[in-house]
């Protein structure tokens, strides 16, 4: 997604200060609103109209799966080595705090995904949704585009999965047992360490990793099997064997299906971003991701190969099944594509 490529909203005018961000987002494109309440304080959020929702992942992604909707760009969650990052210069905003608090919203994302699912060109591929930056962030409570998106999957049956570390999924509970009925829905939240002063320092505007555990517990509760993926998994920070341990004890009294480790991985513009981080905080520590990570954004193989070694014997030990994707199941084609499936009303309530 480029800003020109988007029409628009207009609300008031947008003074960035920078020569170059008139021409990217256009004069018409972007509605941008500063909200002063405690709970976005410094959060400024981009309502756009997207052209498009659904995006094909390249080719040569490790990705497990070829399609994605990401309703959001930038996250809250402000997490320090967050990989997508990057994506922010794309639009000319910034990386580090701007990532945070300059947060892009796709205000007519569910719309645009119900017109896409009704085309004769769309298949009923399997579509991928967190796996960019959190579609459940603190935004969503604002904005509540995923109840719109979840309608859209469900009436068309269409397979997906969702990656949040956010616990506001539970406020679409009713939605995603719908969603379960009619096709495959697989849910994974992120844990990747469940040490407090950890959690606080590198991950500090999400839920308490107890907390998302509490989500996966609800989903089990509810009948709809989650999964958690171990991420990240941070050398010399969290990746002690008693850390491990108890994170993988954690995930396997919270019901988990499985337990998915995934090694820190430090991409252009995150790099930068926690390297920076790690020299403010952990100073010591500097020259050991420089060695470790000297060959690009991925730890060397032995180092992966022993943590995902350690993890997966633990989660035989406590009982947990290891899995290669967990929450990103196999598309399941519907046999018969036509009109919308009408679903009867339900009611959630939230505790």
């Amino acid at each position: 997604m480029r800003w020109e490529n988007l029409t628009g909203l207009r609300d008031e005018p947008m003074d960035h200060g920078r020569a170059g961000d008139a021409a990217l987002f256009g004069a018409d494109a972007v509605v941008t609103r500063t909200v002063d309440t405690p709970e976005f304080s410094g959060v400024t959020f981009h309502e756009i109209r997207a052209r498009s929702i659904v995006n094909r992942v390249p080719g040569a992604s490790r990705m497990p799966f070829e399609w994605t909707v990401n309703p959001y760009r930038g996250c809250t969650h402000a997490c320090v080595y967050c990989f997508a990052r990057n994506t922010h210069s794309y639009l000319d905003l910034d990386t580090g705090l701007g990532f945070d608090s300059q947060i892009v919203v796709k205000v007519n994302a569910p719309e645009l995904l119900r017109r896409h699912l009704a085309s004769r060109r769309w298949h009923g591929e399997h579509i991928a949704m967190g796996t960019n930056v959190d579609c459940y962030q603190r935004a969503e409570g604002r904005y509540r585009l995923m109840p719109g998106i979840l309608e859209a999957l469900r009436d068309y049956a269409n397979p997906f999965s969702i990656l949040t570390k956010g616990t506001l999924i539970l406020r679409d509970l009713d939605l995603l047992r719908q969603a379960a009925d009619v096709t495959d829905v697989g849910i994974s939240v992120s844990v990747g360490f469940v040490d407090q002063e950890l959690w606080r320092t590198v991950e500090p505007g999400t839920p308490a990793p107890e907390r998302r555990l509490d989500v996966v517990r609800a989903l089990s509760d509810a009948g709809i099997g989650c999964g958690v993926l171990m991420a990240p998994v941070i050398p010399f920070l969290g990746d002690r064997p008693d850390q491990l341990r108890a994170t993988v004890a954690a995930v396997a009294r919270a019901g988990g299906t499985s337990v998915t480790p995934l090694v820190l991985h430090l991409r252009p513009g995150a790099r930068e971003w926690f390297m920076s981080w790690l020299a403010h905080t952990h100073p010591h520590l500097v020259r050991r991701y420089e060695r470790l990570y000297a060959e690009g954004a991925y730890a060397p193989k032995w180092y992966q190969r022993r943590v995902t070694r350690q993890v997966h014997e633990l989660a035989e030990e406590f009982g947990i099944g290891p899995s290669r994707a967990a929450g990103f199941r196999a598309p399941r084609l519907p046999e018969q594509r036509g009109a919308p499936r009408p679903a009867e009303p339900t009611q959630l309530t939230l505790m």
